[in-house]
């Protein structure tokens, strides 16, 4: 009896060790990630009152430039996007653009006869249809490419609208430093103010071009192509090995690949053009679900490349943290996951995790320093909405998670556009009733409900055994049933049925 006793002592304390050790590890990797993104809020400090750099050319001197706008079935913002490449302001002669068509519904149909007539007036504008979509983004832009002889590609997705000034606000960088491969500019918001998860995404990516991009590009780190709103220098594109469908963000990857070869990017905050929040659940999780993936799918294939090239030690370490920006994310599910047995075998007993605690400042910091750089008359009033960017963020990992993980294991998927309705801030859910509307399968939401109860259970067992955790564990409950109850709120939405014209009009007479 005592034998039996004592054997199962020495495997719970087993247990305790290896339920700590994992932990630990995975608490540190987070820890790192977390000190990274320091980094970024000094060198974005050490750079900031750097006056931004105006460089322009006479338009006699300006290159020909080949604007391509790839599509896929975007029967709502295609014709606003050719329209904003139609009015850019650039010589005649030098303005080629590219309609890079991959529909299978009526956008081709709906499009070719304004782009006929822009070409009666003079522009050289082609629509290039394919019927295979193979290499889907990707895809388009190589087959473009053989299309053209421009010296410049500038790149911008459907939903996405240029200044007039876009391009003299840009090219003439190039004439600058021949070793420049890219210039990037800052994605606006059409329809931030459309709901909560407008919002939060606005925080988010407004971190991004407000803080990380700007403090990349200023200390020379290496930096990515955000995939729209760019300009590249095409030999960069060709010596790089040109657009790779390999991954779910060619983007991402032909950015990598490029600095690899020794060309350099760079960023130009002032410019800015605005594009097309996801208003929608379902067409933010496969957006985040093919961001998560094409981005491990890049880490698997670029970070030994990295690691082994010539570029400086601070550069690999940053540009290593750069392509585990998804894959981190397993990380912090790893930690939900272990912190509930962790709770009920007493393994935080003695257990110190404040210093890593701190650390955890750094993204509500950089959050925050963003919406004060972009928007200093108003970045109080658009903080507020923080918290409803962290709930969504950690309800967000199982979507993440899951397509992480099916990058590792090297399953092949589909590239899922992401739907555009031609949204502006004051939608009123007007995209509930358009053909791009989709509706999220039962796996996806089955999913974060399991998360959702496992947190229940864990915020349960911190009540009774671990107070410090509860507010942990509560936190996730709050984030996961958050994202179920907007899906199904989505859900519902699209398929509510709607009032006959008929039943309209009888009920507008009875008022």
């Amino acid at each position: 009896m005592l034998t039996i006793v004592f054997e199962r002592r020495i495997n719970l304390t087993l247990a305790i060790a290896l339920l700590r050790t994992v932990y630990l590890v995975c608490i540190t990797l987070v820890a790192l990630y977390a000190a990274g993104t320091f980094y970024i809020i000094l060198l974005y400090l050490r750079h900031a009152r750097t006056p931004p750099r105006t460089v322009t050319l006479p338009d006699v001197q300006l290159p020909k430039v080949t604007v391509q706008i790839p599509l896929y079935n975007e029967r709502y913002v295609a014709r606003r996007a050719i329209e904003a490449a139609a009015n850019l302001d650039y010589p005649r002669d030098r303005l080629h653009v590219q309609i890079l068509d991959d529909s299978t519904d009526d956008t081709t149909e709906l499009i070719q006869g304004r782009i006929s007539q822009l070409r009666s007036e003079g522009l050289s504008i082609e629509l290039i249809h394919r019927r295979d979509r193979k290499g889907y983004k990707a895809g388009a832009l190589a087959n473009g490419m053989l299309h053209t002889d421009g010296a410049f590609i500038a790149i911008f997705d459907a939903d996405f609208i240029p200044p007039r000034d876009f391009l003299k606000r840009t090219v003439p960088y190039f004439s600058q430093d021949e070793k420049l491969g890219l210039v990037q500019t800052r994605w606006g918001h059409l329809n931030d103010t459309d709901n909560l998860l407008t919002r939060s995404q606005a925080l988010a990516l407004d971190s991004h071009f407000g803080i990380e991009q700007f403090a990349r590009s200023a200390d020379n780190m290496v930096m990515s192509f955000n995939g729209t709103g760019g300009v590249w220098r095409r030999t960069t594109i060709e010596e790089a090995g040109g657009w790779q469908a390999d991954t779910l963000t060619e983007d991402f990857d032909l950015s990598y690949r490029a600095q690899l070869k020794g060309w350099h990017f760079m960023y130009a905050r002032d410019v800015v053009v605005p594009g097309e929040i996801p208003a929608q659940m379902s067409a933010y999780k496969h957006q985040q679900a093919r961001w998560a993936k094409g981005s491990t799918q890049v880490l698997l294939k670029m970070l030994l490349p990295l690691l082994r090239s010539k570029l400086t030690l601070r550069n690999r370490i940053m540009g290593t943290m750069h392509l585990m920006q998804y894959t981190i994310q397993l990380v912090i599910l790893a930690m939900l996951l272990l912190t509930p047995p962790m709770i009920l075998l007493h393994a935080f007993d003695g257990l110190s995790v404040a210093p890593f605690s701190i650390l955890a400042l750094s993204a509500p910091i950089m959050y925050v320093l963003g919406q004060y750089v972009l928007y200093k008359d108003s970045w109080w009033r658009r903080v507020i909405y923080f918290p409803a960017l962290l709930i969504f963020g950690n309800g967000m990992s199982f979507n993440n998670g899951r397509a992480a993980i099916s990058a590792l294991l090297r399953h092949p998927s589909e590239f899922k556009r992401t739907p555009k309705f031609h949204l502006n801030g004051t939608s009123n859910q007007q995209w509930t009733r358009t053909q791009y509307a989709a509706l999220l399968s039962s796996p996806d939401i089955l999913g974060e409900v399991i998360l959702g109860i496992y947190s229940i259970f864990g915020t349960v067992l911190a009540m009774l055994f671990q107070p410090s955790m509860i507010l942990y564990m509560a936190f996730y409950v709050i984030s996961y049933f958050t994202i179920v109850v907007w899906s199904l709120w989505d859900r519902w939405l699209i398929t509510r049925p709607t009032r006959s014209a008929e039943q309209e009009t009888i009920r507008q007479a009875g008022r």
